[in-house]
C-alpha cells in the first residue's frame, strides 16, 4: 500500500517537469517559425540575379549617342518646368533623365573593387553634371524668370528630409535592380523622389542670375542625392555578397582593394558630416518652432498689436550664433519683461541656448525695414490672391498704409528740444495720432498738446500757441497738424 502511494507521489512530481519541457519546446518552435517567417519575408538574396543586375548597371553607365541627347532633352524640360512652375513638367524631366546610371555604377564599383568601372562612372557623371549646368545656364540666360518659382526655391535649401529620401530611394532602387525581373515602377518612383535633374537646373539658374546662394544650395542638394544613393548601392551589394572583381596580379589586387576602401571611406565621411549638419539644423528649427508655439503665439495684446508668424525668420548658422527673428506690427510694443521671459524660456531648449532672439516691432522700424516687411507680407500672401487686380489692390493698400505711417512719424526728441529753445514759457509738449472723420472719410491727424507757464499772460499764450502751430506745420511738412492748449484744472 505504502509502495503504491510512493509511486503516485513520484508520478505527481514528474508531471510539472514534463509540462515545462513541453512549453519550452513549444516556445522554441514558435521562435523558429517566427524566424523562418521573417527570413522568408525580408530575405532578398534568394531572388537576386547578381549577373543580370551587374550587366544592367554597367549598361546604364556610358554617356554617348542616345544617352547624351536624352540628357539634353531632360535638362530643357526640367528648365521649362521650373520656369513655368509646373510640377508635372518637372516630374517628366526626372523620369527621362539618365543621371542615375553613373551613380549606381560608382556604388557598385566600390562594393566589388572594380576600379575600371569606378573610373568610367566618375568620368561620365562629371561630364553629365557639367553639360546639365551649362545647358540650364544657357536656357535661363535666354529665358529669364520674372520671379523665383516655388519649384525652383524648393531646390535651394536641402534639409534632413532630402538626405532620408536619397538614402531610402537608393535602397529601393538597388533592391529593385537586383530582383529577378526588375520592377520598373520602383525605378520610376525613385527617379521622381530623388529628383537629380531639377537641382542641376537650379544651379544653372543661380549662375545665370548671379545668385551664388541658389547655385550653392542646389549643388549641395545634388551632392546629397549622389552620395546617399551611391552609399545605399554600396551597402545593398555588400549585403547581397556580390562577387569581387579578381585581378591576376595579387599586388595590384591589394592596391586596388586599399584604394577602393579609401574611396568608400571618403564617401562615407562627407555623408556622415552632411547628415549630422542637416540633422542639427532640423533639431534647431523644430525646437525654435516649439518655442514660438508655446511662448510667443499665446501672448495676448491689449491693443492693436499682432504677431506675424509668416514674416518671422528662423536662421541656423553653423559655428555662429543662430537667430530667431520675431516680427510684430501695430502701435503696441512688447514689454521688456515679456522679452526677458521669452529669452529665459529659450534656455530650456538644448539647441536654443546660444540663440539670439531679435524682436522687430512695426512702430520702431525705419522706412527701409518697413518696406522690407511690407514686401515680405505681400510675398507671403500673394498665393492666396486670385488674379492680377486683387494683387494690385492689395499692394496699393499696403503701400498706402506705409506712406501714412511714414508721414506720421515724428522726430519727437528733436522737435521738443527745438520747441523748448524757441519758447521759454513752454512747460510740457505732448503729441499723439488721432482719428478724424467728416463722416465721409476717416483720416489720421497728428495732435500736439502744449502747456505754458502759469505766469504767462493770456495774449502771450495765444500768440506763442499760434506761432508754434505754424512752425510745426512747416517743420514737419504736414498741414493737418493740430495744436491744443492744456488748461490748468
Amino acid at each position: 500500500m505504502s509502495e503504491d502511494l510512493g509511486q503516485d507521489e513520484q508520478a505527481h512530481l514528474e508531471e510539472p517537469i514534463q509540462s515545462k519541457e513541453e512549453v519550452k519546446k513549444d516556445f522554441q518552435g514558435l521562435l523558429g517559425s517566427t524566424k523562418k517567417f521573417l527570413s522568408e519575408l525580408l530575405d532578398i538574396r534568394n531572388n537576386t540575379d547578381q549577373e543580370a543586375t551587374k550587366e544592367a548597371i554597367l549598361a546604364d553607365i556610358p554617356f554617348k549617342g542616345h544617352t547624351s541627347w536624352i540628357l539634353i532633352c531632360s535638362i530643357f524640360i526640367a528648365s521649362i518646368g521650373l520656369n513655368a512652375n509646373s510640377t508635372a513638367v518637372v516630374i517628366g524631366a526626372m523620369l527621362i533623365s539618365p543621371l542615375m546610371g553613373p551613380i549606381l555604377g560608382m556604388g557598385m564599383s566600390l562594393a566589388i573593387n572594380d576600379i575600371d568601372t569606378l573610373r568610367r562612372s566618375l568620368k561620365n557623371l562629371t561630364v553629365m553634371v557639367v553639360l546639365s549646368v551649362l545647358t540650364a545656364w544657357l536656357f535661363f540666360s535666354l529665358f529669364p524668370l520674372q520671379e523665383e518659382s516655388s519649384e525652383l526655391l524648393a531646390r535651394t535649401k536641402p534639409d534632413i528630409r532630402d538626405v532620408l529620401i536619397a538614402f531610402f530611394g537608393g535602397l529601393a532602387l538597388v533592391i529593385a535592380r537586383a530582383k529577378k525581373g526588375t520592377i520598373a515602377s520602383v525605378i520610376f518612383g525613385v527617379a521622381i523622389a530623388t529628383a537629380l535633374m531639377p537641382p542641376l537646373c537650379t544651379v544653372g539658374f543661380g549662375l545665370a542670375i548671379g545668385n551664388w546662394g541658389y547655385a550653392g544650395g542646389a549643388l549641395l542638394l545634388f551632392g546629397i542625392n549622389t552620395i546617399f544613393i551611391g552609399l545605399a548601392t554600396f551597402m545593398v551589394l555588400k549585403i547581397l555578397r556580390f562577387p569581387m572583381v579578381r585581378y591576376a596580379n595579387s599586388k595590384r589586387r591589394r592596391l586596388i582593394a586599399r584604394f577602393v576602401s579609401l574611396a568608400a571611406l571618403a564617401v562615407m565621411i562627407p555623408a556622415g558630416y552632411i547628415f549630422w549638419g542637416v540633422y542639427k539644423e532640423f533639431k534647431f528649427k523644430s525646437e525654435a518652432n516649439q518655442f514660438i508655439a508655446e511662448n510667443v503665439i499665446p501672448y495676448k495684446f491689449t491693443k492693436d498689436g499682432r504677431f506675424l508668424k509668416d514674416l518671422s525668420e528662423i536662421e541656423f548658422n553653423k559655428g555662429e550664433n543662430s537667430t530667431i527673428e520675431l516680427v510684430f506690427m501695430g502701435n503696441e510694443s512688447i514689454p521688456p519683461a515679456v522679452i526677458a521671459t521669452w529669452e529665459a524660456s529659450m534656455t530650456q531648449f538644448k539647441n536654443l541656448e546660444s540663440t539670439e532672439l531679435k524682436i522687430i516691432q512695426g512702430s520702431r522700424n525705419e522706412q527701409a525695414d518697413q518696406m522690407k516687411y511690407i514686401d515680405e507680407l505681400y510675398q507671403s500672401q500673394k498665393t492666396e490672391l486670385m488674379g492680377k487686380d486683387e494683387k494690385i489692390r492689395f499692394l496699393e493698400a499696403e503701400l498706402s498704409q506705409l506712406q501714412r505711417l511714414k508721414s506720421k512719424q515724428i522726430p519727437f526728441e528733436d522737435i521738443s528740444a527745438e520747441a523748448k529753445t524757441n519758447y521759454e514759457n513752454l512747460v510740457t509738449l505732448e503729441y499723439a495720432n488721432a482719428l478724424r472723420t467728416d463722416f465721409n472719410v476717416i483720416d489720421t491727424v497728428t495732435v500736439f498738446q502744449v502747456k505754458w507757464n502759469v505766469d504767462t499772460k493770456r495774449h502771450q499764450v495765444l500768440t506763442d500757441t499760434e506761432k508754434l502751430h505754424k512752425w510745426l506745420k512747416i517743420r514737419l511738412k504736414d498741414s493737418t497738424i493740430r495744436v491744443k492748449e492744456i488748461l490748468e484744472d
